[in-house]
């Protein structure tokens, strides 16, 4: 490799992509256009460095093998950070075991990094723990180190272990400072203030406060009966109930927790849980046969005594009911919090992270975008969609994209 690369490459490696540019920026072979690539990435144009990036993997001969895998790795990181999750997991999987192989652990690693921050992206936090289970961060350089780190917070951010979040990004805050690359750095910073910003709500006898994730892990531990408006269910410590497909039954019971431990009446009950203006006899009816469902569903943490004017939750070994409720409610609310992680989505992109059909992703983004909230650019396939963050709002995606591997 001569000087040229080698020293674009460092240069990449220290985070600095103009240094790379002003040193391989009129090449044309397949390293320097690897290299051009990675940087333009870094810069944030996607479009030219996808471009180059598939023109140096076509340009590394047959016996380069490593190199082409190389690209496949990068290529698949322009795809992440383009929120592209339709992009082959098998071409990377592929890269991964050719680097294996021919012993180049580093960006392996990487290659499984990317993998992982694909499933934590889409909420499959399992099979994320696992790939990162296969990864030994002692060996791999500062900045893949941080990235590391980063994951395993934002795994145990999902799984509600604030003191392991705590810890592993501490431990990403020092791999970042060995790095000496102030984006990575940031990115850190950036993570953990996830930590400090309120997680959700909680409202409890007539009364509403913000919660910090710590805090939020805290109440789920305690014996309080909570009804967890962030996942439509209702718990109290170990006991789970979940309502996230019997939208009519949560809505009861939500009520029936924020009025505890006075009553809801009937009227109310049927315009909220129906969307009745009016409750006529044929309502009542309904509701009666509702709330004799919800009955039955809580049984084992609750009764709902009748009284006089409505319904009432009894719970029967909680002292205490709150309702946790998400920090900003909004009937899409699921969607500005994929989008304010600051990256342009596609509507195919956020339906696959929702884990729904494109047109009711496409759906939300109109009515959205109707309501000032988001905003789009491009047409057709290309069309992409981005809002600036909710203050207050604690997004889903905690991990913006790693720096490129060497």
């Amino acid at each position: 490799m001569d000087s040229l690369i080698t020293a674009a490459a460092r240069a990449l490696a220290a985070g600095d992509p103009l240094g790379a540019l002003n040193r391989v920026a009129l090449r044309n072979d397949a390293p320097a256009l690897a290299l051009r690539g990675i940087a333009m990435a870094q810069l944030g144009n996607l479009e030219r460095a996808r471009d180059l990036v598939r023109r140096a993997a076509r340009a590394f001969g047959p016996n380069e093998a490593v190199a082409r895998a190389r690209c496949i790795v990068a290529e698949a990181e322009i795809a992440f950070v383009s929120r592209d999750l339709g992009w082959p997991a098998k071409a990377l999987d592929a890269a991964r075991e050719t680097l294996e192989q021919h012993g180049d652990r580093v960006n392996a690693a990487h290659a499984r990094h990317l993998e992982a921050r694909r499933l934590l992206l889409v909420g499959r936090l399992d099979e994320a723990e696992r790939l990162l289970a296969g990864i030994d961060p002692a060996p791999l350089p500062p900045a893949s180190r941080a990235a590391h780190a980063l994951m395993v917070a934002g795994i145990a951010i999902r799984r509600l272990r604030t003191t392991a979040a705590r810890a592993a990004l501490a431990g990403a805050a020092l791999a970042a400072r060995d790095a000496g690359i102030p984006a990575l750095a940031a990115e850190v910073e950036s993570a953990a203030r996830v930590l400090d910003t309120p997680a959700a709500r909680l409202l409890a006898r007539g009364a509403e406060r913000p919660l910090l994730l710590e805090e939020v892990e805290a109440l789920l531990a305690s014996d309080a009966l909570v009804v967890d408006a962030c996942r439509y269910a209702v718990r109290s410590a170990l006991t789970v109930i979940p309502l996230a497909r019997r939208p009519v039954l949560f809505a009861l019971a939500r009520m029936l927790g924020q009025a505890w431990p006075a009553d809801v009446s009937r009227d109310a009950l049927v315009a909220h849980a129906f969307g009745a203006r009016q409750a006529d006899e044929s309502h009542r009816a309904r509701l009666r046969v509702e709330i004799g469902r919800l009955r039955r569903a809580l049984r084992a943490l609750a009764g709902i005594s009748a009284t006089k004017r409505g319904f009432a939750l009894v719970p029967r070994r909680a002292r205490e009911v709150a309702v946790l409720a998400r920090p900003v409610e909004d009937e899409h609310a699921a969607v500005l919090a994929f989008l304010t992680d600051g990256e342009a989505w596609s509507s195919s992109a956020l339906a696959v992270a929702l884990g729904a059909s494109q047109r009711t992703a496409q759906r939300a983004l109109d009515s959205l975008a109707a309501a000032g909230k988001v905003q789009s650019y491009g047409r057709g396939r290309a069309r992409r969609w981005m809002t600036p963050p909710v203050p207050g709002f604690t997004t889903t995606l905690l991990l913006p994209a790693p720096l490129p591997g060497g």
